[in-house]
Order: C-alpha cells, then sequence, then structure tokens
C-alpha cells in the first residue's frame, strides 16, 4: 500500500524533531510551519512548555500579510530574531519539521542567523 504525502510529511516531522531533542536537550526550539499561504515560526521551550516569541506573514506589521515567497520568510526570520534578543534568548536549535531546508526555509534560518540568532 502506498504512503500518502501526509503520512510521508509526518513521519518525517517526527524522525527530524526526535533527532534533534536528542542533540539538543535543555535548549529552546525553534520551529517553522509553512502553508500554501503563510509561514511562521515560534520560539519555544519544551521543559516549561512555553512559547517565547513567534513571527508569522499574518501580522500586519510585518508589511507581507497573505504572501508566502522568500522575501516574506526572510522578513518573518529577521522578525523572530529580534524577538529572541528582547526575550534574552540568544541561542536555539532549529526544528523544520517536515519541511525540506530549501527556499523559505532556508531563507527564514538564515535571516535569523544574521539577526543575531544562533542555531
Amino acid at each position: 500500500m502506498a504512503n500518502s504525502k501526509r503520512t510521508l510529511f509526518l513521519k518525517r516531522r517526527l524522525r527530524v524533531r526526535n533527532k534533534l531533542r536528542k542533540v539538543n536537550a535543555g535548549r529552546l526550539r525553534l520551529s517553522v510551519h509553512r502553508s500554501n499561504k503563510n509561514i511562521s515560526c515560534q520560539l519555544i521551550d519544551d521543559v516549561r512548555g512555553v512559547t517565547l516569541a513567534a513571527a508569522s506573514t499574518m501580522e500586519k506589521d510585518l508589511g507581507v500579510v497573505g504572501k508566502n515567497n522568500v522575501e516574506a520568510a526572510k522578513k518573518v526570520g529577521a522578525a523572530i530574531a529580534e524577538r529572541a534578543a528582547k526575550a534574552g534568548v540568544t541561542e536555539a536549535y532549529f526544528d523544520r519539521g517536515g519541511f525540506l531546508f530549501h527556499g523559505k526555509v532556508k531563507a527564514l534560518a538564515d535571516a535569523a542567523r544574521e539577526g543575531g540568532l544562533k542555531i
């Protein structure tokens, strides 16, 4: 029986997340979600179960509402780096979920690194 795209995505997401959890115990997680219309990310403390900072293309102040392209991803990455610095966070590990590290996801990660977040 063939696996659906969704099933393969979920398996990949669990595989990536579990490997990262083993290596980066105790560090904060920068989790990314990409849909067809938007891209968003959260800085999560898994020990306390708290989101410390978040950024998304759905925010009006970023000026990219409803856009999902590389430029929008760069703005979201810069915004999360700025908000992480404001929250006192300097390093986190990058959880790409089931998404490939290419294109928009890579642009977001690079922009966060340029903003001073060590991932």
